[in-house]
C-alpha cells in the first residue's frame, strides 16, 4: 500500500462509514481503481482487502468514540451504578429511579446497545469465511445491494411515523435496528443506511435513528476491526503497516466531520439525496458490468 492509496482510502472510509452510501462499496471500488495489492493471488487479495478495510474502520471507531464521548461516559457510568444499586436491593431510589426495572434512561440505553449488537455478532461469526472471501467483493453483489437498501430506505421514509426520540427507545428498536445491521455484512448495504432504515421503520425521528445507529456501530466496528487486526498483521506485507496507520488516522479525522454533518443534516432534511445517489451509482455499476466495461471480481 502506497501513501497515496492510504490517504485516499482513509478519506473514502471517513466520508462513507457514517453517511448512508456504503463505505465498503466505495472502498472496494477505490481499491480497484488504485490497484491495491495488484498482482496478488485473487483469494489472498480479497482477504488482504477485507483486512485493510476492517483496520481502517478503527479510525472511524475512534471518531465515533470521541464524538459521543460524553454520551458513552454517561451510559457506562449509569449502567454500572444502576446495576450495583439493583444488586444491593436499592431499586427505585432517586439515583436509580428510571424507565425500566429500576434503570435510568442511560443505563437502559446501554442494554439496548447490547441487545442490538447480538444479531450482527452472531451472523458475522457464523459467516466470517464468506465475508472475508471473494463473494463480498463482487461488484454485482455490491451494486445490487446499493439499490436494494436505497429502495428499503425510501420505503422507510414513506411509512415511518418519525415521532419517537432517544427517550422512547425500547427492545423493539434494538431488535429492528440490530437485525437491519446484519444487512451491512453484505457489501453495498451500508451499516448506517441499513440501521437508519431500521430505525425509521419503527417510527424513530431521522436524527434519533442516526444517533442510535452510531452508538450501535461501536461494538460492531470494534469487533470487526480488532478481529481483523490480528489477521491483517499476518496477511499484509510489513511494508504496508505505516501506510495503514496513516489511512486509519485520516479516516478518523474525516469520519468525525461526517458524523457532525449527518446529524445536523437529518434535523431538517430527509435521506432522499442519499437514496438517489445510491440508485444512480448502483445502476451505473450494473450497466458497466453488463456492457463489459469492468469485471465483477476483485
Amino acid at each position: 500500500m502506497t501513501l497515496f492509496q492510504a490517504i485516499l482510502l482513509g478519506i473514502v472510509q471517513g466520508l462513507t462509514e457514517f453517511i448512508p452510501v456504503s463505505s465498503t462499496a466505495h472502498l472496494v471500488f477505490a481499491a480497484r481503481v488504485t490497484g491495491l495489492y495488484v498482482g496478488v493471488e485473487k483469494t489472498l487479495r480479497a482477504e488482504q482487502t477485507t483486512a485493510t478495510i476492517a483496520v481502517i474502520q478503527l479510525g472511524t471507531l475512534l471518531a465515533v468514540l470521541i464524538y459521543f464521548a460524553r454520551d458513552i461516559v454517561k451510559i457506562t457510568r449509569a449502567f454500572v451504578l444502576d446495576h450495583i444499586a439493583l444488586l444491593k436491593g436499592n431499586r427505585g431510589t432517586p439515583a436509580t429511579e428510571g424507565v425500566k426495572a429500576g434503570l435510568s434512561q442511560d443505563a437502559w440505553l446501554g442494554w439496548l446497545v447490547i441487545i442490538g449488537s447480538i444479531p450482527v455478532g452472531v451472523v458475522g461469526l457464523v459467516f466470517k469465511k464468506q465475508i472475508e472471501g471473494t463473494f463480498t467483493k463482487n461488484l454485482w453483489v455490491i451494486a445490487t445491494m446499493m439499490i436494494v437498501v436505497a429502495l428499503l430506505l425510501g420505503l422507510a421514509e414513506l411509512v415511518g411515523k418519525r415521532n419517537r426520540s432517544m427517550q422512547d427507545l425500547g427492545v423493539t428498536d434494538a431488535l429492528a435496528v440490530g437485525f437491519a445491521q446484519v444487512l451491512a455484512l453484505i457489501p453495498g448495504s451500508s451499516r448506517s443506511g441499513s440501521t437508519i432504515m431500521g430505525g425509521l421503520l419503527v417510527g424513530e425521528t431521522r436524527e434519533t435513528a442516526a444517533r442510535f445507529s452510531f452508538l450501535l456501530s461501536i461494538p460492531a466496528i470494534a469487533a470487526s476491526g480488532l478481529l481483523e487486526l490480528k489477521e491483517a498483521i499476518a496477511k499484509l506485507p510489513p511494508e504496508s503497516y505505516a501506510a495503514l496507520a496513516v489511512s486509519t488516522v485520516v479516516s478518523g479525522i474525516v469520519g468525525y466531520a461526517s458524523i457532525w454533518f449527518l446529524l445536523r443534516f437529518l434535523r431538517s432534511h430527509s435521506t432522499r439525496v442519499f437514496i438517489g445517489y445510491r440508485i444512480m451509482v448502483g445502476g451505473l455499476i450494473l450497466i458497466a458490468l453488463y456492457l463489459g466495461y469492468m469485471s465483477a471480481e476483485i
